[in-house]
């Protein structure tokens, strides 16, 4: 774990390097992110860097469990409406783009195959828990509830930042993101049957 400021000067730095290495490794990865920039970025220096956090792995994984972290509260799972929550994910990459390409480069240089986090039972658990009663109650779809959500997962990531068909921006007309979020819902329920208030799909 990083250590952490003891004085609300070295919070502020340490806020400071947070952010700038964010912003670093969203832009150039693992191996091409440069602790000079974050250093100059942050207007700290390496010592303190390296005080802080030990290396620029640590640094990485830092702020790649810290946005985790984020998604998962910010945008938590309701298996009765799982087409809202991809609805919400799908805002959350519009609003925070430099999150999801983090993930994309932990899944490039660090976990090819297989869960994207060692730990990913902490992000996953409560999350699949939630999925199999909504199916025991018939109100979601028979399946294996990880594959259901890693369906919805990759239903909501249609236009994110690192798709390989259409990266969205926040930058677009509000009704071109309805748009896209009604077809996202409708796709969603569809495929889980979650929200239709049908008998799910065998």
């Amino acid at each position: 774990m990083p250590e952490q400021p003891q004085t609300s000067r070295g919070a502020a730095t340490y806020q400071r390097i947070l952010e700038a290495a964010t912003e670093e490794f969203a832009q150039h990865g693992i191996a091409g992110a440069r602790i000079e920039r974050i250093v100059t970025a942050a207007r700290s220096n390496k010592a303190q860097l390296y005080a802080y956090f030990g290396d620029k792995d640590r640094l990485f994984d830092a702020i790649f469990l810290s946005s985790l972290e984020r998604i998962t509260n910010v945008v938590p799972l309701d298996a009765d409406d799982l087409a809202e929550w991809a609805v919400r994910l799908y805002d959350e990459y519009l609003r925070r783009p430099d999150l999801i390409r983090l993930a994309t480069w932990a899944r490039l240089e660090r976990r090819p195959t297989g869960h994207l986090v060692e730990t990913h039972q902490q992000y996953d658990d409560r999350k699949l828990a939630a999925i199999a009663a909504a199916q025991a109650a018939g109100r979601v779809r028979a399946g294996d509830p990880f594959d259901i959500m890693a369906l919805v997962i990759a239903m909501s990531m249609a236009w994110s930042p690192v798709s390989n068909v259409y990266a969205a921006s926040n930058q677009e007309p509000d009704d071109v993101h309805d748009q896209r979020r009604a077809l996202l819902r409708d796709f969603v329920r569809s495929a889980t049957g979650a929200g239709t208030g049908d008998a799910p799909l065998p």
